[in-house]
């Protein structure tokens, strides 16, 4: 565990710090009362995230319980310039939440009511502390469901701000696809609705995609209302080995180059299996392995799983393990979202530098195999695994951070991860946001031109700089 002496790494982060003054923490001591925190531990737990950076706490947390809260706290840290930094789940892999130049953070995770089921709409509308599994234990006699699932029991509006997707987003898509409007704070502190229930809308610039993935920079969201999905009549989850990752890969590619409606398709290596092997205490084989769900009616799961089991032989694919009643399916899948943490107890002690690879299908399989060469050259243990289906891949590298040249390596094995995904026509984060950790990436995959547009919105919508100051874009 880091002390509060480690919370501010060097002077020249120290010398960035915008504390608020004593008159605005006895302000929000007043107003918020034991919601009010400047106790060194809860400092500690909302300066750290799941990220390879040390801590940086903010100097205040404040535990919001609605909207007007939050416009309150914004506008009266903006008196003092004084930086706000939205907190969730805490679940940031990117530094999304560290407050590097101090500040106030402003949890949100007290704001967890489910506002409304619109199911004849096909849609809800949930406070941003609101978790996946919060809202889906809502809807579980309904007959609808909330399909992003990126693992982590992440706070849906923590999931918008970072644009978040997961195993499910092959068949029903990503945030982006599930979002049909939010209810933000700016940087003003006014609250702003970025638009109505409707499906579908030409009135006006399309706000809610630009607030979401702008990681709390731009406004806060406090609201989001997102699509629904019925559940489908039959669903079967497998899962089959293959003798090496390409072949893994091939199978998917195939499969949707035919049409098949994968509902979830996630390929793990075979380093991956063992870590969950010994974290779950599975028994699964250790070679390289698709997790697949079908979804639909009787006869189309049946089609489905005969056309990819076909392809699967061809691919040189073992036997099909399968799973089709509810707690079956959740025993085989509840190791795969235990990955990460999984994949931590391989080296006890280590931070991972999680890379977010994302790259055109066609390139998938080439890019995977350069990545493992590169990889198994440097000699880190690094597991590999991510949702195929989408062309986004991961790679936990993992190092002792008292070892400099363990980090060092790290660090220059995610970097060349990055520019080869951007050579391939990919990006440098499929859906882990940018964070600090890939502010220095954006020109080489979108040019300097349009980080400039990006940097003229985040000075035009925030001008005095004080929603989670650093990220994003540098200025």
């Amino acid at each position: 565990m880091h002390g509060l002496a480690e919370l501010i790494p060097d002077t020249a982060v120290a010398a960035r710090r915008r504390k608020p003054s004593p008159a605005l923490l006895a302000l929000l001591k007043g107003a918020f009362a034991d919601r009010c925190s400047t106790a060194a531990a809860v400092l500690l737990q909302h300066g750290t995230d799941e990220s390879h950076y040390a801590p940086q706490a903010p100097d205040a947390v404040v535990f919001a319980h609605s909207a007007e809260e939050v416009a309150f706290l914004v506008k009266a840290c903006l008196a003092e310039a004084v930086p706000v930094i939205a907190f969730g789940a805490g679940s940031s892999v990117e530094g999304h939440l560290l407050a590097v130049e101090g500040g106030v953070c402003v949890d949100l995770s007290q704001m967890n009511a489910v506002v409304a089921l619109h199911l004849d709409d096909l849609s809800a509308t949930v406070q941003a502390g609101v978790t996946r599994n919060q809202l889906n234990a809502a809807l579980s006699h309904s007959g609808f469901f909330f399909s992003v699932d990126p693992g982590a029991d992440a706070s849906i509006g923590g999931m918008a701000a970072t644009a978040a997707s997961g195993t499910n987003s092959v068949r029903y898509g990503t945030m982006r696809d599930n979002i049909l409007g939010l209810t933000v704070v700016t940087a003003e502190g006014e609250i702003i609705r970025t638009s109505s229930r409707a499906r579908k809308s030409s009135a006006g610039y399309n706000l809610t995609q630009l607030y979401c993935g702008s990681e709390g920079t731009l406004g806060i969201i406090t609201e989001v209302t997102v699509r629904l999905h019925p559940q489908p009549e039959k669903v079967a989850a497998a899962v089959v080995n293959f003798p090496t990752l390409a072949n893994a890969v091939n199978c998917v590619i195939q499969a949707l180059q035919l049409g098949v409606p994968l509902a979830r398709a996630e390929m793990l290596d075979a380093l991956t299996i063992r870590a969950i092997n010994a974290h779950s205490h599975t028994k699964l084989r250790e070679a390289p392995t698709l997790f697949l769900e079908f979804a639909g009616s009787v006869g189309q799961v049946e089609e489905q799983s005969e056309v990819v089991r076909g392809i699967a032989t061809e691919q040189d694919g073992g036997d099909f393990q399968w799973a089709t009643l509810l707690e079956d399916r959740t025993r085989l899948w509840t190791p795969r979202h235990h990955a990460y943490f999984a994949a931590l107890q391989l080296k006890p002690g280590c931070r991972s530098f999680t890379t977010d690879a994302c790259v055109p299908l066609s390139a998938l399989a080439e890019c995977i195999t350069e990545t493992l060469a590169d990889l198994e050259r440097v000699g880190l243990p690094a597991p590999v695994f991510g949702h195929v289906g989408d062309g986004n891949f991961h790679c936990l590298i993992l190092v002792d951070p008292n070892i400099p040249q363990e980090v060092q390596d790290a660090e220059a094995l995610s970097e060349r991860l990055i520019h080869r995904a951007i050579r391939y026509a990919g990006t440098c984060s499929g859906e882990h946001g940018v964070g600090l950790h890939k502010i220095g990436y954006l020109a080489a995959e979108h040019g300097d031109a349009t980080v400039e547009v990006m940097r003229r919105l985040k000075k035009a919508l925030d001008p005095k700089n004080i929603l989670n100051p650093g990220k994003v874009v540098p200025l």
